[in-house]
């Protein structure tokens, strides 16, 4: 009967929880963060309990890839910190237990976690990102719920500035209404609606909202304000003024939540498993190579050569003889240019002596003509250009992707071993100095791989390079952490850096007084 080790649960027993209390404190921290940088989206939107909880629970699965690699710096700090502070690691070691011996059972339970972390990013983590998305998206262009301020512009409908000057709670009664509608981009086109009391509405539809104004004037342009002719208009003056007892007054007004098309962020680099965007980075390389090609022959055609006959484009003897005559003035043998079209027949003649003998105004508007077709070349050359970035900067994003879907796992064992081993050396547990510790070098990672995926998305590196960038800073430093711990390294033992100084300095002036002031030296331990 397989029966685990007293040590091992012992280490297990001490972790778990531990790594448990870390990853719910990490995920509530990149929680507040998300609330803190999309808290204008979602105040003054009316939003129920149910859609603020379904976000934050999609936000929550959609951040476990940050949060998990913290967790596990900080728990396995905390627990060995403890371990050693309490001197229950020096037991252990006392007894014959290497480091490595202890750090076992947290090394494969930290394995399990980070192949569980690959097929979360793999499986669930685009679903996720696909609901997050498309419910962001739905609540950030959802129209703001109707809560008019007093004395201040209300600016939340568009194209609607609404002035209160008071406002009656119990009865919702609107006193002293000043309303600005801009249909277009001129200010002095504004219709200015000014009411002594109003009241809002929403329709039954939810599509608008009825605004019934009582005891007012309305200014605006005549062409807003009636569907007159041309010959009206010139009639008419340019402005109206309209007084009303009652008058009712229908806003567009959108309350419903709409959600986006999931299948649009599904298709995106964020909403694909690992093989779908390895399929999609080919697909993307072949189109790419095919857009590249077409562009390739239609700068050819388009450009100079473009009067060339298909012969002369074939045929290369023909076409080098060809430009060979023209560079020189000569005409080509064997070819008689009256029987070649005119626009042909530039091309056997020296074109520089042709544009000398023409007309000074004839000159000028060839040089004009000649100008606007090299514009619109490039003009269209340079659209085509921002397609193709955008296509590279896509198939970068997709390639990114994929080597992140591995980067996470790797990043979990890294951690770990900076954190078990940094644990192990400073010999501090509690809140304190571990959380200092872990924060430094979670930032650290973060600017790094911030970086590296910056570069990358830009073209500036390959994807790679950017992905892995963090993963090839850190391993360095796990592995000299992890060497120094199994050899009870006095890394942190600040004592020890005192007295090396110390003999150093004396070295120092023992070689002043023996060198330079030719003086006996002292003994080093003086």
């Amino acid at each position: 009967m397989f029966k685990i080790k007293r040590i091992y649960s012992f280490m297990l027993e001490t972790f778990l929880p531990m790594f448990l209390m870390t990853f719910f404190i990490c995920l509530f921290i990149v929680l507040m963060q998300f609330l803190w940088s999309h808290v204008d989206q979602f105040v003054g939107k009316g939003l129920g309990i149910g859609i603020i909880a379904e976000l934050f629970f999609y936000a929550g699965l959609g951040f476990v890839p940050m949060a998990l690699p913290l967790a596990i710096l900080l728990a396995s700090l905390m627990t060995f910190g403890n371990l050693g502070e309490s001197l229950e690691l020096l037991a252990m070691k006392s007894s014959g237990i290497s480091l490595m011996k202890i750090m076992q059972p947290l090394t494969i339970f930290v394995v399990i976690v980070s192949i569980g972390a690959f097929f979360f990013q793999d499986d669930i983590l685009p679903k996720v990102n696909t609901k997050m998305y498309s419910l962001l998206f739905g609540i950030k262009h959802k129209s703001p719920e109707l809560q008019i301020p007093e004395g201040i512009f209300y600016k939340e409908i568009e194209d609607y500035n609404i002035y209160v000057n008071e406002k009656d709670h119990k009865t919702g009664l609107l006193k002293d209404v000043t309303i600005y509608i801009f249909e277009g981009s001129n200010i002095e086109d504004a219709t200015v609606t000014v009411a002594d009391s109003a009241c809002v509405a929403e329709t039954a539809d939810g599509k608008h909202l009825k605004l019934t104004l009582w005891s007012g004037e309305q200014v605006g342009t005549f062409q807003e304000n009636s569907r007159a002719t041309a010959a009206q208009k010139k009639k008419h003056p340019k402005y109206r003024r309209e007084s009303f007892t009652e008058k009712i007054v229908y806003i567009p007004y959108e309350n419903d939540l709409e959600r986006s098309d999931e299948s649009m962020i599904a298709s995106s680099h964020k909403g694909k498993n690992l093989s779908t965007l390895f399929a999609s980075v080919d697909s993307l390389d072949a189109r790419m190579d095919s857009i590249n090609a077409y562009y390739g022959e239609q700068l050819k055609t388009l450009t100079y050569f473009r009067s060339i006959p298909e012969k002369m484009r074939s045929d290369t003897a023909y076409f080098t003889a060809a430009t060979g005559a023209m560079t020189a003035g000569q005409e080509l043998k064997g070819i008689n240019p009256d029987h070649i079209e005119g626009a042909t027949r530039a091309h056997i003649y020296n074109l520089d002596s042709i544009y000398a003998s023409l007309r000074p105004d004839q000159m000028e508007r060839i040089t004009r003509i000649a100008q606007d077709k090299a514009m619109d070349v490039i003009a269209t050359f340079n659209a085509r250009t921002e397609m193709q970035n955008a296509e590279f900067r896509n198939r970068q994003l997709h390639e990114l992707e994929i080597h992140k879907q591995f980067v996470l796992s790797i990043g979990c064992l890294i951690f770990f071993f900076i954190g078990a081993p940094l644990g192990a050396i400073i010999r501090k547990g509690g809140m304190g100095v571990p959380i200092i510790v872990s924060v430094a070098f979670f930032i650290f990672y973060y600017i790094i791989d911030s970086t590296g995926n910056k570069l990358a998305k830009e073209g500036e590196w390959v994807p790679w390079a950017g992905a892995w960038l963090s993963s090839m800073v850190l391993a360095p430093i796990g592995i000299f952490l992890t060497w120094r711990a199994i050899n009870d390294s006095t890394l942190f033992d600040w004592d020890t850096y005192i007295i090396n100084m110390r003999k150093w300095t004396r070295k120092i002036r023992n070689w002043i007084r023996v060198n330079l002031l030719h003086k006996k030296p002292k003994p080093i331990n003086a």
